[in-house]
């Protein structure tokens, strides 16, 4: 009697396995995971408010059969190149215009891919502290050649202007640094350049504390939640374009900020978009909003939920609350050809 028990137990597990190899053949045939057996390998700069959106790009691969290794971190000059070279297959953050000129140095439209516009409308610029704007009539960084105006926001006593500015590879340094020369700035502003999440702790410390602040940031990013522009700090304008890829940064409504809108775009190789249209479509439907990356770089913040996992589960809670679009990209991914 036991014996033959367990011979059925034998045959319905056997009939189970051959079953789920068929239906695994099945949908790879069908189309449902047309990256089935591909491996690729995901790049990113190593910033927390980039994971939540590189993650959102690893479940849809996934979904769609692609085996997506653990995400390389390096700056952005070397992630393109190692793109371009395919020894990684994409990234989710190049910031076009801001990292054109990384983009040409890889190789361009002859060794990349980058379409779709997976995140428009990314400010970036300076701002003060909102207090001191209204106090002394501040609207334009080159009122910062004033020394008396500088000396306001010296943070280190040693009579010059402190800007929390850009980690040199980022691409936004060479904005910044260009612009100390356009706007004369030299004599009166430090740019302080390193690691941006330590300068920019200490500046909201100094705000705290109710002392005056210059900085440099971006959106979405979760500093913008923190010191909210029109409440807390406002945004300065530049006299004048002055960019070093020669571009006019006026915005459609008028203002200057001295850094063009961006759009971030999905970058990969070439030789791989070309071989995976099912990855290639995928990459140009994708769209996050703005506001969506910046409410979750928020809670990453307030609530101390840092790091990849804590990413992983935002990037669950979003899917899930938008199924729809989700499954809308997957499906348009299936059907490429």
């Amino acid at each position: 009697m036991k014996s033959t028990t367990t011979v059925r137990y034998i045959g319905a597990f056997i009939a189970a396995i051959i079953s789920f190899s068929s239906f695994s053949h099945h949908a790879a045939a069908d189309g449902l995971m047309p990256g089935n057996g591909i491996v690729i390998q995901p790049g990113q700069e190593n910033i927390d408010g980039e994971n939540f959106q590189t993650i959102i790009i690893i479940k849809a691969l996934e979904e769609l059969g692609y085996d997506v290794k653990s995400v390389q971190h390096t700056r952005y000059p070397v992630l393109h190149v190692a793109i371009a070279n395919g020894d990684i297959t994409f990234m989710a953050d190049h910031w076009n215009p801001l990292h054109q000129s990384f983009f040409n140095e890889a190789g361009g439209d002859d060794k990349l891919s980058r379409s779709g516009q997976y995140i428009s409308g990314c400010a970036q610029g300076y701002l003060i502290d909102k207090k001191t704007a209204d106090k002394y009539n501040i609207t334009n960084i080159k009122q910062l050649t004033d020394p008396e105006i500088a000396k306001l926001f010296d943070a280190d006593n040693d009579g010059k202007a402190d800007l929390a500015g850009c980690v040199p590879g980022w691409g936004c340094e060479r904005v910044i640094e260009h612009q100390m020369d356009s706007f004369d700035l030299r004599s009166t502003v430090t740019h302080n350049q390193g690691e941006y999440s330590a300068i920019i702790a200490d500046t909201i410390t100094r705000y705290k504390e109710g002392e005056s602040i210059l900085y440099y940031t971006w959106t979405p990013y979760w500093v913008s939640g923190v010191l909210v522009p029109g409440r807390d700090v406002t945004w300065l304008e530049v006299p004048f374009s002055a960019h070093p890829n020669n571009v006019n940064t006026e915005l459609k409504n008028g203002k200057n900020y001295g850094f063009e809108a961006n759009t971030q775009m999905i970058i990969a190789n070439k030789e791989f978009i070309t071989k995976n249209p099912a990855a290639a479509k995928l990459f140009e439907v994708m769209k996050l909003s703005v506001n969506d990356i910046s409410a979750q770089n928020l809670i990453m913040k307030k609530e101390g939920e840092g790091g990849w996992e804590a990413a992983e589960r935002h990037a669950d809670s979003w899917i899930k609350a938008n199924q729809r679009t989700f499954d809308a990209w997957l499906n348009a991914a299936r059907s490429a050809k």
